[in-house]
């Protein structure tokens, strides 16, 4: 037992996290159910803080559910080598850089686009004329998504 306990709304406050975000990462099981008051209450404690402190840090460097979970799993073997924590992470980096590389060519394709429109009349506006273009011929990417 914790030597603080505290009711979810104190956990949500110390955390910036919503209550109902918390009992979602319950539900999913990222975060363990918490021990219950004679009244019924749920009561969080320090391990409660830590775990949605690393929970909610991961989720906004845009770790998966998944790798989340794998990540705490592997925590349970404190001496054990880092290699898998090491690998989830560099796959995660190869996604940003994939996303990365689709939005600067999302990025130029807006560019042109823009560019290229003259300002006159809807009728002969090039911004609506790339966008009707269903095989994307006038892209300069036809794989921009």
């Amino acid at each position: 037992m914790d030597l603080e306990e505290f009711p979810i709304g104190e956990l949500a406050r110390r955390t910036g996290c919503k209550v109902p975000t918390i009992r979602y990462f319950e539900q999913v099981g990222l975060l363990p159910q918490p021990p219950r008051s004679s009244g019924n209450h749920r009561l969080y404690g320090a391990q409660h803080l830590a775990l949605l402190g690393f929970i909610r840090h991961s989720r906004e460097l845009g770790f998966s559910q998944k790798d989340i979970r794998e990540m705490l799993d592997l925590a349970n073997f404190p001496d054990h080598s880092c290699e898998s924590i090491d690998a989830i992470a560099r796959g995660h980096l190869a996604d940003v850089d994939r996303r990365i590389d689709a939005l600067t060519r999302l990025k130029a394709e807006l560019e042109r686009m823009i560019g290229e429109c003259e300002g006159g009349k809807v009728t002969d506006c090039r911004i609506m004329e790339s966008l009707a273009d269903h095989p994307h011929n006038l892209c300069l990417d036809p794989h921009h998504s």
